[in-house]
């Protein structure tokens, strides 16, 4: 009950401020949708809707201000609220509409108008990076606490549910913390307070851990993938290389024998019941697609018309274990290009970005989101090819991340005299003292340096008694 009253107190107390400040409210949303510290109480606190309350909060706060503009207008906010549209007409007008099918729908569309909005109330860089730091941590949170839990058990635990939310499952627990670990080790890279960068770089070993402990396979892909994206880009790619290849066999070794096996049947698809479910599942979300090209069966219908498409239907999970099939047989055609135009929409920014960004800087946080940002949705585009994903909030907030990062990037490089361009090379090699671990960056000239030369070698020798003044003169 305590922890009750607490929370709610930590709430309420929220809400003047998020009335004054739509980025705050935003902020807290957030914070209530990823680390869901609700259903970490026990009583009252855990049935109410909060994020509900900051929600309207927020927005009512938000018309009050009179703002310049109601969102950015970018053609990605448009194919959002085009998706809302199609993918509410189709569970309208589906077979088994029902009050369910319209909760859904409502969830749905309150994810696409966080996103929408999100691009209106972030303008700042530091904006930016706080909304990063929220949802990074958020995730985090549950990667140390799981993380801890299995090395004090030794790997001997199997998580099969999540906190709840978007990640009520393992494999959606640990899709989302396949995408937080990019984010969790560009942010503590580049911070500068050694604490708070010591505590980001802990939490990716341990998030990397509760993604195992989950024995998602796909999770597992999306984890391996994003990884391989950030060690493609990093500016030593061969260390960074041998080192992820010492720790995964470690990693391996370490590993329980149940994980083991568990990760080995990727490669015995033809045989393993699972992965045969799945690729039946596959056939019936396109037998069902095919049937419904324009609208659908209904978001959330899929599985009440399983069987009425399935070539088995005493077999079968009833679900598409895929994110694009999922809402192409549930919403249409239209809805899949839509969605496909999104996820496509975040890599050529990313891409446009880093492609002008080298031609200003040799590194600098720009490129450094850049990997970030592309290693996370490689993660999300690897697990959806698994996963029933297609209705994923963090996917549709990082769309709206990415565009207001985007519009952001380009500001800054659009300065010539800030930002001159180069030749576009990855600049000469120099010698600069290595930085420890936790200690101060080197210098930022990568050129070779010219050697001191004494006084005495110059003829310059000082004369004793003379003031430091003189000796400088």
């Amino acid at each position: 009950m305590l922890r009750d009253i607490i929370f709610s107190a930590m709430v309420l107390f929220m809400v003047p401020a998020c009335y004054r400040k739509p980025f705050i409210g935003l902020v807290m949303f957030s914070w209530l949708a990823y680390m869901r510290p609700q259903d970490l109480t026990w009583g009252f606190a855990r049935e109410q809707r909060w994020s509900y309350l900051i929600a309207i909060t927020t927005f009512v706060g938000f018309l009050k201000s009179r703002p310049d503009q109601w969102f950015l207008k970018d053609w990605r906010n448009y194919v959002m609220m085009a998706m809302i549209v199609t993918v509410g007409v189709s569970g309208l007008i589906s077979k088994y509409a029902s009050a369910i099918t319209f909760n859904y729908f409502m969830e749905f569309a309150k994810i696409l108008i966080i996103a929408i909005f999100t691009t209106a109330v972030v303008v700042r860089r530091e904006q930016l990076r706080m909304l990063l730091w929220i949802i990074a941590l958020s995730l985090g949170f549950f990667g140390v606490k799981s993380g801890i839990w299995g090395i004090m058990t030794l790997g001997q635990v199997r998580i099969i549910r999540g906190p709840g939310g978007m990640m009520l499952d393992n494999n959606a627990l640990s899709l989302a913390l396949a995408m937080a670990v990019p984010m969790l080790l560009h942010l503590g890279l580049t911070e500068r307070h050694r604490l708070v960068r010591y505590a980001f770089l802990i939490s990716v070993p341990l998030s990397a851990l509760t993604v195992m402990l989950t024995h998602s396979r796909g999770g597992f892909l999306s984890l391996a993938c994003g990884l391989a994206v950030v060690i493609w880009h990093s500016r030593n790619r061969v260390a960074v290389f041998s080192a992820a290849l010492m720790l995964g066999l470690v990693a391996i070794v370490l590993a329980p024998q149940s994980y083991k096996d568990r990760i080995s049947t990727i490669g015995e698809y033809e045989t393993e019941g699972s992965a045969q479910g799945r690729i039946r599942s596959w056939g019936v979300g396109y037998r069902m697609a095919m049937a419904n090209p324009v609208m659908g069966v209904g978001i959330a219908q899929f599985v009440h018309h399983y069987k009425d498409f399935s070539k088995d239907p005493g077999r079968g999970v009833l679900v598409a274990h895929n994110s694009f099939i999922q809402i192409w047989a549930e919403s249409g055609t239209i809805s899949l290009i839509l969605y496909l135009s999104l996820l496509a929409s975040c890599f050529i920014m990313v891409w446009q970005v880093r492609a002008r960004a080298r031609h200003h800087f040799y590194t600098s946080w720009i490129l450094n989101y850049c990997t970030m940002f592309e290693a996370c949705m490689v993660a999300f585009t690897v697990g959806g090819m698994f996963l029933n994903k297609a209705h994923f909030d963090l996917f549709y907030h990082l769309v709206a991340i990415i565009l207001v990062f985007g519009r952001m990037a380009f500001a800054e490089m659009d300065d010539p005299v800030k930002y001159p361009k180069r030749d576009g090379s990855r600049g000469q090699v120099g010698l600069v003292q290595p930085r420890g671990f936790g200690g101060r960056m080197p210098a930022a000239s990568r050129q070779f340096r010219t050697p001191r030369i004494s006084l005495a070698e110059q003829g310059k020798a000082p004369v004793f008694g003379q003031s430091i003044s003189q000796r400088r003169r």
